[in-house]
């Protein structure tokens, strides 16, 4: 069981071959190919490297499956007895990426 650590859109994720995750959005058509080339950590059965911070050399090929909104997050602020509320709503774009190969 081979897995990574990447870093995209400033979060961390461990991510194996065949996996799909939602990240930030990445600019790119659907059914494209792209490289993560931020990898933090490779292990491939009992071999771990860890990066200092980056593995060097090391990258992860994905394929963009969709593009698409996450569900609404509603924020509602309030201060008591002083006649104030405010609400607002907030929608974050993803882009959902499925794992295709992770070479060290």
């Amino acid at each position: 069981m081979s897995y990574a650590v990447v870093k995209t859109g400033g979060k961390q994720y461990k991510v194996a071959i065949g996996e799909k995750l939602k990240v930030e959005q990445i600019t790119a058509d659907i059914d494209s190919q792209i490289v993560l080339n931020e990898v933090l950590m490779v292990a491939n059965g009992e071999a771990v490297t860890i990066g200092a911070p980056l593995v060097a050399g090391a990258t992860v090929k994905a394929t963009i499956i969709s593009q698409g909104r996450h569900d609404k997050v509603r924020i509602f602020k309030m201060r008591r007895r002083k006649h104030y509320q405010k609400r607002q709503g907030h929608r974050q774009n993803y882009t959902e990426i499925r794992i295709d190969s992770i070479d060290a």
